[in-house]
């Protein structure tokens, strides 16, 4: 049954009120601020512990493997460390479970990059070239038998070409012949080479 319009002269102000609140109820049930009022009345899904934000976690140091001083379980150049989230935050932990935290329960497992290595040590590789680059130690050693071989029998170049190989091992220019990483202390002279791609992200410059 149709509601009936009220009979008589309407002001203009009735009619503009009366559209008002029908644009406003048919907004909140089928619009964004519909699914707002969802939520709030109970349909809110708890947030994932990997989404927090900066601040509201804390991540572990990794646990170093003292053979190749590496993360402990470095797969595929990728390893895990613990996070734990602050107190009194309640999100998904990665079980999916709906946890409360007191800021000692693990929420996540945060990825972390790391290096391939083989066995090959860069102090082993850069104190081969100082000594016994003449004789081609240090090609030898990093898996270059035809080069090492050479400089041996060339006595390193007459000494240029083992001074070249003792700027780019320490350099690390120059690393083991399978591809793999030296070994180097967690927190030592670790170079990390920078460059600039289709891909690199370049930030737009503000002046005042």
């Amino acid at each position: 049954m149709a509601a009936a319009w009220p009979s008589g002269p309407v002001s203009p102000e009735a009619v503009a009120t009366h559209l008002l609140g029908v644009l406003w109820l048919v907004a909140a049930t089928t619009g964004p601020w519909g699914a707002v009022a969802t939520a709030a009345a109970g349909g809110d899904e708890t947030l994932k512990c990997e989404d927090l934000k900066v601040g509201q976690y804390i991540c572990k140091d990794p646990k170093i493997n003292d053979a190749t001083q590496e993360p402990v379980n470095c797969t595929n150049y990728t390893a895990h460390v613990s996070c734990f989230p602050a107190p009194n935050i309640t999100c998904k932990d990665f079980s999916g479970n709906e946890t409360h935290f007191t800021g000692n329960e693990v929420g996540f497992h945060k990825p972390i990059s790391c290096r391939n290595v083989n066995g090959y040590s860069y102090k082993v590789a850069v104190a081969l070239s100082l000594f016994l680059g003449w004789l081609g130690a240090d090609r030898f050693y990093l898996g270059y038998p035809a080069l090492g071989l050479l400089k041996f029998c060339t006595v390193g170049f007459c000494g240029i070409g083992s001074l070249i190989d003792f700027i780019l091992i320490s350099m690390q220019i120059v690393g083991p012949s399978d591809g793999s990483s030296y070994i180097i202390d967690y927190y030592g002279t670790r170079l990390t080479r920078l460059s600039i791609t289709n891909e690199t992200f370049r930030k737009t410059q503000l002046y005042p």
